[in-house]
């Protein structure tokens, strides 16, 4: 089995942090492609893949998303060169058939689960996609600036108008301005945080 060695261990874990402040450096759409490229492979339940992106680069995406945005996160995201809108697809059982072929009847099944069931089905596997994304980000030499400061109905209702995805948070992506950053927080210990059974 190979393992990680200590360069791509301080990469993804160790060394990097949550940017704020961002260098005036664009990040080119092969990069964004790469990138979702590298994210879509980790598993999900079922292979089910509810994560979908949206990158907004342009001024005018840009524009429909201040308004979403917490005052306290809009300089920083008006600054980052893309935020990517990380979301779910409410429709994902539709895709089943294709993702889990040995097994087509899974997307009738998924697709009747309660809405609660659904809902948190869909958190828990976009949720850990969009972790993926961050670490792919990181990858492929990008910082990231995750967050969760908007307004989720009123990004929903600008970039997803017909109701089948639904945004989960936000994600500055780009290169980060070292000089920007704070200090950075303590970690809970393996003790505080674990146990082994």
């Amino acid at each position: 089995m190979t393992t990680a060695h200590d360069d791509d261990l301080r990469l993804l874990f160790l060394d990097a942090r949550t940017h704020n402040g961002w260098l005036d450096r664009d990040v080119d759409d092969a990069t964004l492609r790469r990138l979702y490229e590298l994210a879509r492979m980790p598993p999900t339940a079922a292979n089910s893949q509810p994560l979908r992106l949206v990158f907004v680069k342009s001024r005018e995406a840009r524009e429909r998303l201040r308004p979403c945005l917490a005052p306290g996160n809009v300089d920083k995201t008006m600054a980052a060169p893309v935020t990517v809108i990380v979301a779910y697809d409410l429709r994902f059982a539709e895709k089943m058939v294709e993702l889990f072929p040995a097994r087509p009847e899974m997307g009738k099944s998924m697709g009747a689960m309660p809405e609660v069931a659904r809902d948190r089905f869909l958190m828990q596997n976009g949720s850990l996609q969009g972790a993926y994304v961050i670490l792919a980000a990181r990858a492929l030499g990008l910082d990231a600036g995750p967050m969760g400061g908007f307004d989720n109905a009123k990004c929903d209702a600008a970039f997803f108008p017909d109701g089948a995805w639904r945004s989960n948070f936000l994600l500055n992506l780009g290169y980060g301005d070292p000089a920007k950053l704070f200090p950075r927080n303590p970690r809970l210990s393996f003790d505080t945080a674990c146990r082994i059974e």
